[in-house]
């Protein structure tokens, strides 16, 4: 790539004279060179603005193909597509449609649909492209990346104006209007991103197979009538015409949509393999309708096959959900469990059914990576825990964390959320439904709970000196089905473990509301360790012992291994070895075998010595 395509064109427009310079900067980064340094001003004068203007959309202008307003433009180009791909054949086809009366209107929408076409290609030569997740905004890489792909020759020659330049050689030049049909790159692109996009993406695939099945005819249709045109209207059975009394009946005229109309039925009789048709009489009758027939067969099949995936994929969902409950329903009838709770049980299943919540959160969220996770429940739920006594003055890395802690769990109608005096592990927020605050015999309501009320937060807190300690201190019983965010305590402790002074903060403000409650000991020490955190301590300890004893067996069993093989290699050289060594002890010294034998411990123990402390001199291990 040349010197040009790496250095980043910056526009300097002068606020006060309007003037406008190109100042080629050489790019000092990744960022300046994909172009994003573009500056970009206003001039006080209208003819030198609109100059600036028509320059910056020239040089600087970048459209990123991800944004919503990208996407309603291929819209657009889709919808110019679909006019040629529906209509050029049909005016090629049925001459009524191409008279010299309609040709007007025809041709404002042919000259609209070229400049659509030619829009788009100017547009795509400021359409940024990705690299290394970034796009690029260099006008000069795109258009040249744009200039060398074959997309620009397929879009050049779908832009040929053929038809105009023959406007007045040929009668009939709409058939040299087929070349607009190579742009079918953009209508596929747009059913992408509108698949994508769709809330109901399965129902969009059967439209579109329906769309696909109905241009196809449509195709057909008028292939059958070019045929019978060509062979002569009313010639034999087969054909269009009088003969032809499927075709025209006594007292049917022989309208521009009669004919349609009866090739678009004859047409989706012979593709869907039917065949209640006329037969052929000519070679070339019987060779077109061959040829209908088996690419019916192969269409058909194909399409017949895909609808049925999306039919089985629209109800997959379902057919799983059914499966859990007739599980469930199984499973009571063994247990004999009684009627009552059985249909309890049923209706919950509706419910969850009812209200979309086959799925948990996080069978949902599972496919997607921990940041995106985090940004969706943090959406979801950040709110809703800021309202949340206890955690309105927490910082946002602890809350992001409990979003993803977050339970969602349904109670039927009558069930207790708790009861008075249990062990709180969970603290509740309502998303949905009430619930109420009733006597130990469920015969009194002291109070109604709603949407976002929040219950059970400070006794998963183990705040020391509280009179209730962390039992729960009222009884509390769904009114209808009431949908809960439940956080457990041990979520919440193991996030705390990260953020010790949230955990501190957390801690102050229990205090804070148990004293204004008067539930709170004074004399109570402010903070002490739980069971859980001793134990998580001594574990830690015993740990770092287990390793620090596993690193000293390691030094023992390589010093070990040392001394034997030393001791191996002396026994071996006094044993068998060194006959010089033997008359050296021979003569100079008048030792017995057993004084031979303490001689050789000597030895060994000087050599243990040696390993021992390998600073010592030689001297220190003679003998």
């Amino acid at each position: 790539m040349g010197r040009s395509n790496k250095v980043a064109d910056v526009t300097n427009m002068n606020g006060l004279t309007g003037a406008i310079t190109d100042q080629p900067e050489e790019p000092k980064s990744f960022m300046e060179k994909i172009g994003l340094g573009a500056m970009v001003g206003k001039g006080p004068e209208v003819g030198e603005y609109t100059k600036g203007r028509l320059k910056y959309i020239s040089k600087s202008l970048v459209f990123d193909a991800n944004e919503g307003y990208y996407y309603y433009w291929v819209a657009v180009v889709s919808v110019a597509y679909v006019y040629n791909l529906i209509v050029v054949i049909a005016r090629s086809v049925f001459v009524d449609l191409d008279s010299r009366k309609m040709l007007p209107f025809w041709l404002t929408l042919d000259i609209f649909t070229d400049l659509i076409y030619l829009m788009d290609m100017f547009l795509r030569t400021h359409t940024g492209f990705l690299e290394q997740g970034l796009l690029v905004r260099d006008v000069k890489r795109i258009r040249t990346l744009y200039f060398n792909s074959l997309q620009f020759k397929i879009d050049i020659f779908s832009c040929l104006p053929l038809d105009y330049m023959t406007t007045f050689i040929f009668k009939r030049s709409t058939v040299l209007r087929f070349n607009r049909l190579l742009k079918r790159e953009r209508l596929v692109k747009f059913m992408e991103h509108t698949e994508t996009r769709s809330s109901f993406p399965n129902a969009f695939r059967v439209g579109a197979v329906v769309w696909y099945i109905a241009v196809i005819i449509h195709w057909n249709a008028c292939f059958y009538f070019l045929i019978s045109e060509t062979i002569g209207l009313g010639s034999d059975n087969w054909v269009y015409g009088v003969q032809n009394k499927q075709s025209l009946p006594d007292g049917i005229d022989d309208s521009l949509a009669r004919r349609y109309i009866y090739s678009f039925y004859w047409s989706t009789l012979i593709l869907t393999t039917i065949g209640e048709v006329p037969g052929p009489v000519q070679n070339v009758e019987f060779a077109f309708v061959t040829l209908d027939l088996m690419c019916g067969v192969l269409i058909f099949a194909t399409i017949v096959g895909n609808v049925g995936s999306m039919i089985s994929n629209m109800s997959a969902a379902r057919t799983n959900f059914q499966n859990r409950m007739d599980s469930i329903k199984q499973y009571m009838e063994l247990r004999r469990v009684g009627k009552q709770l059985e249909i309890r049980v049923i209706k919950w299943f509706d419910y969850l059914w009812a209200n979309k919540q086959s799925l948990s959160d996080q069978q949902v969220l599972e496919v997607l990576p921990n940041k995106l996770q985090t940004e969706i429940a943090m959406h979801v739920h950040f709110e809703t825990l800021r309202k949340v006594r206890i955690f309105q003055d927490c910082e946002a890395g602890l809350l992001a964390e409990l979003v993803l802690k977050l339970q969602l769990q349904v109670f039927s109608p009558g069930d207790f959320v708790c009861r008075k005096g249990d062990i709180g592990r969970e603290m509740y927020i309502v998303k949905r439904g009430m619930l109420q605050v009733v006597a130990d015999d469920g015969s009194k309501v002291f109070a109604t709970l709603s949407e976002g009320a929040v219950f059970g937060e400070l006794s998963i807190l183990n705040i020391q000196g509280s009179k209730n300690g962390n039992r729960r201190t009222a009884n509390v019983r769904s009114l209808g089905y009431t949908d809960l965010f439940v956080l457990n305590k041990t979520d919440l402790w193991n996030a705390l473990r990260e953020y010790p002074e949230a955990r501190k903060i957390l801690i102050n403000k229990g205090r804070e509301l148990l004293r204004k409650d008067n539930l709170l000991d004074e004399t109570a020490p402010v903070e002490s360790k739980t069971a859980e955190e001793m134990a998580d301590e001594l574990q830690n300890s015993v740990r770092i012992l287990q390793t620090r004893l596993a690193r000293l067996m390691a030094e023992h069993t390589n010093t070990e291994s040392k001394l034997k093989e030393r001791v191996h290699y002396l026994e071996r050289k006094l044993m068998n070895g060194d006959d010089s060594d033997d008359e050296v002890i021979t003569i100079h010294t008048p030792f017995s075998a057993g004084d031979k034998n303490n001689i050789t411990e000597s030895a060994v123990e000087v050599e243990r010595r040696k390993l021992l402390r390998p600073e010592e001199t030689d001297s220190d291990s003679e003998y």
